[in-house]
């Protein structure tokens, strides 16, 4: 079975925990396409050299999670060469057999346009920025400050820009406890399986 469940949304909105949770539910494979740009950014040198030589060894660094990382990360992401160099690795990832979950930026978008199923998290860049401190701690306003600057860099990029597909199921995880934002997912993705499971039996 092909079944690819596309998940975009800003930094610390919760798609990483509800892709890696709905992953485990349905036997999918997951992919965290942010740690492609961060092992590119991480890298250092010329960002295009390093997408196209991007190996296993590069996405097991163990700096990845680092602010810095995301912050490299969101750069290298905005210049096209880059994407162009990753995006055919994910759309193979994202139609293996077996079923593929795939949480980024532009994965609905861009990547996976014509995935079952898309999906769109996001939360506010007070609370992100929350969480975000709570995982790397330092001061919390320059945080805050850098979630937002990385917010209007990845929305405002020229090429595939962060944004929610236009049949996304949005989950605004502001005030949402992450249990209820998986079981919603959960259930919009059980929905579409048993409509393909119904249309395969005709």
């Amino acid at each position: 079975m092909i079944f690819t469940v596309a998940i975009d949304g800003p930094a610390a909105a919760g798609k990483g925990t509800i892709g890696r949770a709905v992953a485990a539910r349905f036997g999918f494979a997951h992919l965290d396409t942010g740690l492609l740009y961060r092992a590119v950014g991480a890298k250092g040198g010329d960002p295009v050299a390093a997408a196209v030589s991007l190996s296993a060894e590069d996405l097991a660094r163990g700096d990845l999670r680092s602010l810095e990382a995301g912050q490299a990360a969101s750069v290298v992401a905005a210049i096209p060469a880059v994407r162009a160099a990753l995006v055919a690795f994910q759309r193979r990832f994202a139609r293996r057999e077996g079923g593929a979950v795939l949480d980024g930026r532009d994965i609905g978008t861009v990547i996976c346009p014509e995935a079952e199923v898309k999906l769109y998290v996001t939360a506010s860049s007070v609370v992100r920025a929350h969480r975000r401190w709570l995982e790397v701690g330092g001061d919390e306003g320059r945080v805050l400050a850098e979630v937002v600057e990385r917010d209007a860099r990845d929305m405002g990029r020229a090429d595939a820009p962060l944004k929610a597909a236009e049949d996304a199921l949005v989950l605004d995880t502001s005030d949402l406890p992450v249990e209820a934002a998986i079981a919603a997912a959960v259930a919009h993705i059980e929905a579409r399986l048993d409509a393909g499971r119904r249309r395969a039996a005709r």
